[in-house]
């Protein structure tokens, strides 16, 4: 049973991350009144990437990481950068955009960004055609899911930012795969990048109203926020990584909206249209058919390091002699 069981970890995963950030959105609706969205953001991605850190710090695996050389720390830097930036730049692109269509646009474009990197950065992730339907069909199904019933009033501006929070997000989400599939203890990458990028987006807290933050209500939210939208999921989607590549996984997490949705329609009595009804089944059919296992791969019979094969869902060749995000 192990050649049907270790590819259904890493998929299963970074679902369930995706599912745990997709709980984002209900949760900041108990936040109180007058904490802003980016203020809100900030102190999730602070209060989890410090999380992350001190974890990393356990048992000298952060120690091990920053050893490795100055290549490694560059990409970590680079990509602490990314993610801090990625946060930046979506809560500003949804301000000019809307939530819907600058959600939809960021989300939407990971998993092509996440291609095109892959591919240059040469990872051996080469699309196969399973990935290139589910994933066309996930980004359609996503984008009517999202943008269902909703007027636009995005700008072109609005519209950049929220490719370049998209590609952002891709930056670091390529870099960590390729710590990871290197040798790199997961939880120690996961802890630089979020660590780094919790550093870089202090300068919000004073430049934001936080007394939200200190009453019972928020401190609340906020925990929620930073522990089980941030710490948690982070966590799984880097194990995940160790068995699934970056295009695949970035296309699984677009279950981050389904899930909002269904949260939307349980919890907060929001409807959706015949569109986002359709958008949503899409989504989960697409999703459903790239973490469904691979059976051309055994554990008797997989590629040698570094070899390429087509990413629908299978483990890379980097990963295949490696345990574990």
């Amino acid at each position: 049973m192990r050649h049907i069981s270790r590819p259904l970890g890493g998929p299963c995963c970074i679902l369930l991350a995706a599912s745990l950030w997709g709980t984002t959105g209900t949760a900041r609706t108990f936040a109180p009144a007058d904490a802003s969205p980016v203020a809100v953001g900030a102190a999730r991605i602070i209060g989890g990437g410090m999380l992350l850190f001190l974890l990393a710090l356990r048992g000298g695996a952060l120690r091990g990481l920053i050893t490795r050389g100055t290549r490694t720390r560059c990409l970590l830097a680079i990509s602490a950068a990314a993610a801090a930036a990625s946060q930046a730049a979506f809560f500003t692109a949804i301000a000019r955009t809307g939530v819907a269509v600058g959600t939809a646009v960021t989300i939407g474009a990971a998993p092509v960004f996440t291609g095109i990197l892959s591919s240059i950065t040469g990872q051996g992730n080469r699309p196969g055609a399973r990935w290139l339907t589910a994933t066309a069909a996930a980004v359609a199904g996503c984008a009517m899911l999202i943008t269902s019933g909703h007027t636009s009033t995005a700008s072109a501006a609005g519209i950049a930012l929220a490719l370049a929070a998209s590609f952002c997000y891709a930056v670091y989400a390529v870099t960590a795969s390729y710590l990871i599939t290197n040798g790199a203890e997961d939880h120690a990458v996961v802890g630089a990048i979020f660590g780094g990028a919790a550093i870089l987006l202090l300068p919000v807290l004073f430049t934001s109203a936080m007394s939200w933050a200190a009453t019972g209500h928020g401190l609340a939210v906020a925990t929620y926020l930073a522990v089980l939208t941030t710490t948690l999921p982070y966590l799984l989607y880097a194990r995940g990584l160790r068995t699934t590549a970056v295009t695949t996984a970035t296309t699984l997490g677009l279950a981050e909206p389904a899930a909002a949705a269904i949260l939307g329609l349980t919890m907060l009595g929001e409807h959706l249209t015949a569109t986002g009804l359709a958008g949503l089944g899409l989504l989960a059919i697409s999703l459903a058919t790239l973490a469904w296992p691979s059976h051309r791969l055994t554990t008797a019979a997989r590629p040698a390091s570094g070899q390429h094969q087509p990413c629908d869902g299978a483990p890379t060749g980097a990963t295949s002699a490696q345990a574990s995000r």
